[in-house]
């Protein structure tokens, strides 16, 4: 038996299932969520989701084919653009009631993140980029409209001869900002994908700006856990980054 330790579950696999249990007791409600979310969610998208079913200490799914992304060009962008485009489109009343993370809960989580990056990290930037780094912290609050998967980036895109065939990892599927999804596909993809996303997906100028502020926000992440769980060279590293895309 493979196991597979992650930051929010930890995995095995037993023949063609892969069965996933929660790592702490706050995981557990989102990832069981996953079993009524995903079933409904699936018939509605362009490429494949796991579709999991509950068990004693959490959920198992059939194993989707393929290895996490590490190169593609303009089809790849297009199957995004068309997956992309098809998730924010869902019902966002019926994702809630099927287990989505609602937008007010959502909404106090990432409150209470913002108020600590304002509170513990502005103040350890340099006086001329603070206002900036206020600036940015306003800005990614505003926006909250579709279901969306949260942590789309490469170790969640399988792909197989070229073809992108599954797009795993849901726990953190909530109603929120569409940009955010749209993040690494237009600031960390390759550019064939950039442009293929950018024909089918068709954001507005405002959307791709939110991209790259959520883009501008990623190493606050690294930062608020070196602060929380004292490791300074990720906070130093992390403040850096910070002030390099600010």
């Amino acid at each position: 038996m493979t196991i597979l330790e992650g930051w929010d579950s930890e995995a095995w696999i037993e023949g063609p299932w892969i069965h996933r249990s929660p790592r702490r007791p706050a995981v557990r409600p989102r990832l069981l969520a996953e079993a009524t979310l995903l079933p409904w969610l699936a018939p509605q998208l362009p490429l494949p989701v796991p579709v999991p079913e509950l068990t004693d200490n959490g959920v198992r799914h059939l194993m989707l084919p393929g290895s996490p992304f590490t190169n593609g060009g303009t089809a790849i962008g297009r199957e995004l653009g068309a997956f992309l485009k098809a998730l924010h489109g869902v019902d966002p009343v019926e994702a809630v009631a099927r287990g989505a993370l609602d937008a007010a809960t959502a909404d106090a989580e990432k409150a209470s993140f913002l108020e600590d990056c304002r509170t513990q990290i502005v103040p350890l930037l340099p006086a001329e980029a603070r206002t900036r780094a206020l600036e940015l912290l306003a800005r990614v609050a505003r926006v909250r409209t579709s279901l969306i998967h949260c942590d789309l980036g490469p170790d969640h895109i399988l792909m197989t001869d070229g073809r992108i065939t599954g797009i795993i990892d849901w726990t953190d599927a909530v109603i929120g900002d569409p940009a955010l999804d749209l993040c690494w596909p237009l600031t960390g993809a390759p550019a064939a994908v950039q442009a293929g996303l950018l024909e089918v997906y068709q954001p507005t100028p405002h959307q791709v700006e939110r991209a790259h502020d959520w883009a501008r926000l990623s190493p606050w992440y690294g930062v608020h856990r070196g602060l929380l769980i004292d490791l300074p060279d990720d906070v130093t590293d992390g403040l850096r980054d910070i002030l390099n895309r600010l």
